[in-house]
């Protein structure tokens, strides 16, 4: 039996946030000046804990991208998984990812952020991706993931939907925040912030 591995992304693979500067690089504009202006309730909330990243994330896809071409996000996201993302990618989870790999296990990215950078990212390094999706309808994006917000529980239960963790010898999990935590109590091997926690 081989092992499998579930890796976030922001803040774990990468050493800071790729969904922001995606979002500063694509949205057009007159609808990000639009947007701070709607946003500054839900941002403040956010600062104050008072309500939950997905909630924010879910808020900033629909007013920024609903309406858009597609294809031309998709080239977007293609571009930036192969100009920017190289520039955050911890050394240090590159190297474990490969290690992982070597030992043949399954290696899986595991993220709210979006699949027009990441699929191609993940792509590229041979690994699966479960992760927030973006929905379209005749060309254009509709502004909701197809599977919501993949984050906190979503995380958990999108792995026990594609996985059988019964068939593994040991299941890995790496994250570094509140959000992953129902992803790392799978975990016989869980990381913190890159630092070993009880297994279970």
């Amino acid at each position: 039996m081989k092992n499998i591995a579930f890796f976030d992304f922001d803040g774990t693979i990468t050493s800071t946030d790729s969904y922001t500067p995606f979002i500063f690089q694509t949205i057009p504009a007159s609808r990000m000046k639009k947007g701070k202006f709607l946003l500054a309730p839900y941002i403040l909330g956010y600062r104050l804990k008072l309500i939950r990243g997905t909630v924010l994330r879910s808020k900033i896809f629909k007013l920024g991208f609903a309406g858009l071409d597609a294809d031309e996000i998709q080239q977007k996201g293609l571009s930036f998984s192969q100009s920017y993302l190289p520039q955050i990618i911890r050394p240090q989870a590159l190297e474990r990812i490969q290690w992982h790999l070597a030992q043949g296990d399954h290696v899986v990215v595991v993220s709210a952020s979006m699949d027009v950078y990441l699929k191609p990212w993940c792509t590229q390094y041979g690994l699966d991706l479960l992760c927030s999706e973006v929905d379209t309808i005749n060309g254009k994006i509709t502004g909701i993931y197809k599977n919501g917000d993949c984050s906190r529980e979503v995380k958990k239960q999108r792995i026990l939907d594609n996985y059988d963790l019964s068939l593994y010898a040991a299941i890995y999990a790496y994250g570094d925040t509140i959000e992953d935590q129902a992803m790392l109590s799978l975990a016989t091997h869980g990381f913190y912030r890159w630092q070993p926690i009880n297994p279970r």
